[in-house]
Parts: structure tokens; C-alpha cells; sequence
């Protein structure tokens, strides 16, 4: 199975690479990118010089141009395709199928892999995909189990890639309302799912407090583990059955995706690629990361029991869940 690791700067690309990836993906430095953040992504010529440097370590790069053209605009998205093209990119993600004819149409010879963002989930979708289109992968929405993903192998022609650490969404694969509404950013149109912009910390009381858009949706005590402040992990207070109060996370709690155990399992699922989350991490955690999933899949590939994960501290919360692949994330 093949690896794909996250690269979200030059730095992070090469010490994925170096790391054991097989792949990684990356994106332009702008809104064509569903991480379009301060500090992050990738220059024409910086990601012309990622291509190679992969290229040379026999490694590929998948570009990341997954969010939606804006109405009158897309010629910043057929230009993200094109220079992709242009850069050498061993495929690009597209969520679009505007773009993704577009693609199609002026690129033949480019591959393409359907976005997450798509949340493409049954063979009938997929395989309207790949006829109109001739996507050749698509990335599986984190909504599924391991059952679930055999069944569509079963009645595929295209390679399927499944997350397997990092973040998880609440909402239809980044189609989020509630960022959108606290922000006026929408991370299917712009790319932010809580832009730096809007996120502010103080202290208070012994505390830090997290706000997004000025709504306060943590409370963290000091010296606890922080989660990443999206307000679908934020903590609140509800109204309960009899007129009580009770706080807690509402939508989801702050854990990250950790399925290292059941790559085996979604290897005999026919599962073509892993996908690690983490555009916004360091190259520190990149690294860390990539070699512990590099062991796992090379583990797996030779029958081998996995290694015991060795990432808890990187998790989100210090805590990790098998998500959707057993049903119990909700």
C-alpha cells in the first residue's frame, strides 16, 4: 500500500521524503487549496523544486487544488492546474467536477484523484467519476468501516485511499456551516476551517481561553493538553431533558484519527493508499509520523503483527479513536 504523507512547506516535503513517504501532497499558496493558511503551501517555484527533489528520491507529489472555483473566477483554478501540470505533479485532487472536466479536457495525460471534499461514499458515485472523468483513485470520506470500504472495492476499477491518522471532521468532509458562520470563511470555497485570523488565546483565571470569531469554545486548564480550536471540538453548554444544563463537546470530542491497527484490515479490503492528515504540523511531527506508519505498512505488507503506536503525544488531546471504522465516532 501506498503511504501518502502530508507536506504543507518545502521543509515538511523533504522531511516526509526522507522520512519513508511514498507520496505526499501539497498545495499552492492560495484559495485554490483547502489549506490556504498564513506561513503554509507552496510558490510555482517552490513546488517545481519539491516535484524534483521527490522525484530524485523516487517518491511522488500529489497536488492538492480541492476546493471549489468561485462563480467568475476559475481561471485561478484552471491555472493551479496547469502549473501543476507544468511542475511535474504525479497527479492533483480535485473536488470539483467542473474542474475536474476541465482537467480532463486540457490535460489528458495528467492523473487524477478525487478529493476527499467530493465525499464520494458509494461505487455508483465513484464510478460517475471515473467514466466522466477518468479519475483513477479517490479518497474515501471518513464516514465509512472497514466493511463498508471492501464493498466498494468490490464494485470499482479505481484505486482507493482512506485516512488513517490525524484530524477528523464532524461535518460532510470540510462542507462546514459552523466555521463559515463564525468566520465568514468557508473552507470548501476559501480553504480556512478556522483561519489563524480569527483564533485568539488569553489567560485567564489560570486558564487559556480559546476564542474563534470571539465565541469562547475552550477552557483549558494550564499545563493541559490544548485542542485545535474549530468550534465543532469546542466545548459548551446545553440544555438537558429537564431543564438542566450540561457542558461538554457537543458536536465532537477533541481526538484524533489513529487506525495503525487496522491496516491490515484494510489491506485485505483493497485499500491502495493510506493517507496521514497534517498540512498544518511541523516537519518535526511530519517525520515522526511518517516513520511509524512507513514500519506499520512495511510490517503489513510482510504479515507481520503491527507495532504498538508509538504517536499518543502527537494526537489531538493526547487522545486517539478509530473513528468511523468501528462506528463509534459519531
Amino acid at each position: 500500500m501506498e503511504l501518502v504523507c502530508p507536506a504543507g512547506t518545502p521543509a515538511a516535503l523533504r522531511a516526509a521524503v526522507e522520512a519513508g513517504a511514498h507520496a505526499v501532497y501539497c498545495g499552492f499558496a492560495d484559495e485554490t487549496n483547502a489549506r490556504n493558511f498564513p506561513g503554509l503551501n507552496f510558490s510555482r517555484e517552490e513546488m517545481a523544486e519539491g516535484v524534483a527533489f521527490a522525484h530524485r528520491h523516487g517518491a511522488k507529489v500529489l497536488v492538492a487544488i480541492n476546493t471549489f472555483p468561485r462563480a467568475g473566477d476559475q481561471a485561478l483554478w484552471h491555472r493551479a492546474v496547469a502549473d501543476a501540470a507544468q511542475a511535474g505533479a504525479d497527479a492533483v485532487i480535485l473536488a470539483d467536477p467542473g474542474l475536474l472536466a476541465h482537467a480532463a479536457g486540457r490535460h489528458p495525460g495528467l492523473r487524477l484523484h478525487l478529493s476527499v471534499q467530493a465525499a464520494a461514499a458509494n461505487p455508483d458515485a465513484i464510478n460517475l467519476y471515473a467514466q466522466a472523468f477518468g479519475v483513477k483513485r479517490v479518497v474515501l470520506p471518513r464516514v465509512l468501516t472497514v466493511a463498508e470500504i471492501a464493498a466498494i472495492n468490490r464494485e470499482v476499477d479505481v484505486e482507493t485511499e482512506v485516512f488513517v491518522f490525524g484530524g477528523l471532521c464532524v461535518m460532510a468532509e470540510g462542507r462546514c456551516s459552523l466555521s463559515s458562520w463564525a468566520t465568514g470563511l468557508s473552507p470548501n470555497m476559501n480553504g480556512v476551517c478556522s483561519p489563524a485570523s480569527h483564533v485568539a488565546y488569553a489567560e485567564t483565571g489560570g486558564a487559556q481561553e480559546a476564542r474563534l470569531g470571539g465565541f469562547l469554545i475552550h477552557r483549558t486548564p494550564k499545563g493541559a493538553p490544548v485542542p485545535y480550536p474549530t468550534l465543532c471540538k469546542g466545548c459548551f453548554t446545553s440544555p438537558g431533558g429537564k431543564g438542566e444544563s450540561q457542558t461538554g463537546h457537543i458536536f465532537e470530542d477533541p481526538v484524533s484519527l489513529d487506525a495503525t491497527q487496522l491496516i491490515p484490515a484494510l489491506q485485505a479490503a483493497g485499500v491502495r493508499a493510506l493517507k496521514i492528515e497534517g498540512r498544518q504540523r511541523s516537519r518535526a511531527y511530519v517525520a515522526q509520523v511518517v516513520r511509524a506508519f512507513r514500519a506499520a505498512v512495511e510490517a503489513a505488507e510482510k504479515g507481520q503483527p503491527m507495532p504498538a503506536s508509538l504517536l499518543a503525544k502527537l494526537t489531538e488531546g493526547q487522545a486517539a479513536t478509530t473513528g468511523a471504522y468501528a462506528k463509534t465516532w459519531r
